[in-house]
């Protein structure tokens, strides 16, 4: 039996490692499948592939979104880099350009250092493996405490949920026992009826013609079938929020297949009290539905 899990949460870590501190926070809304929007530091970007898988490990639906933030304290990890071949060709065309002129090529080392591109800054590459190491590290971390809370949360759904369950048992067992009430005041209210009509006359002479009428009346209301599927389905989802898991899918199936039935004993019921009691129970069942959207 695992946890059920709730598809809205935030879980945060954070690592620090040889001078550089890894922030990463997750936070999630229902979706019917796994979206994972990633957004790091341009120098973290080559880990995006391994993030995702990572959130994989963890979870199975959800519009998830993830921030990853890198303070790095080693100070500034750039060199610079000097063109020897590009300073010649300054140098070249320069030279060249005085012989043109006939004039005196005056150009100097110092302003020679200011041409474009002669002298660059380039960033030090990191050690990718160095990064990944400690990133990771604080990926789980707030996956860990990601999921935690989502279980929290889906714990309080499950008590929720199987709370409208039993309350929903308590309307079908009503429609159960009174069903059959239905019936029996239908003949009452055509033999009454006939009785009015015939006078002092023996109500007994059409009592053929009752039974047709109320066997007709009987077919009409039956909601046998109707309460052997409502108990099935009760039973079926409380089964699968006892077993746990990703079970979203699953419970949003079977309250749509509990609607349907809900729907064909409200079009079927013949009485007030019975239509009041159809018309809650699709109330409930809606309320289920809506709670159902958020497990995961």
């Amino acid at each position: 039996m695992t946890a059920i899990k709730s598809m809205t949460g935030f879980g945060r870590a954070e690592i620090t490692e040889n001078n550089r501190k890894y922030t990463v926070e997750i936070k999630a809304v229902n979706h019917r499948y796994l979206e994972v929007s990633v957004k790091m530091p341009k120098k973290l970007s080559m880990f995006e592939a391994n993030i995702r898988n990572v959130m994989k490990e963890y979870m199975e639906r959800g519009k998830v979104d993830v921030f990853v933030t890198l303070e790095d304290y080693n100070g500034a990890a750039e060199t610079v880099k000097y063109n020897s071949a590009l300073a010649h060709e300054y140098m070249k065309y320069i030279q060249e350009m005085a012989d043109d002129f006939g004039i005196q090529n005056d150009v100097r080392l110092s302003v020679l250092a200011r041409f474009p591109d002669v002298f660059t800054m380039e960033d030090v590459a990191a050690n990718e493996e160095e990064l990944w190491v400690t990133l990771e590290k604080a990926v789980r971390g707030a996956c860990e405490n990601f999921v935690a809370a989502r279980e929290k949360e889906g714990g309080n759904l499950k008590s929720d949920l199987i709370s409208k369950l039993d309350e929903m048992e308590g309307y079908v067992g009503f429609i159960e026992e009174h069903s059959p009430e239905i019936v029996t005041e239908y003949r009452k209210k055509l033999e009454d009826k006939l009785r009015d009509m015939l006078g002092s006359l023996d109500v007994k002479a059409d009592e053929a013609r009752i039974v047709t009428e109320v066997t007709i009346y009987a077919d009409k209301v039956c909601v046998d079938e109707e309460i052997v599927r409502l108990k099935s389905h009760v039973k079926a989802m409380k089964d699968e929020l006892i077993k746990g898991g990703a079970c979203g899918r699953k419970l949003d199936f079977i309250a749509q297949e509990m609607n349907r039935e809900a729907n064909t004993t409200l079009s079927k019921s013949g009485d007030l009290a019975l239509t009041d009691k159809a018309i809650e129970l699709k109330t409930l069942i809606e309320k289920i539905r809506e709670q159902i959207q958020n497990v995961e």
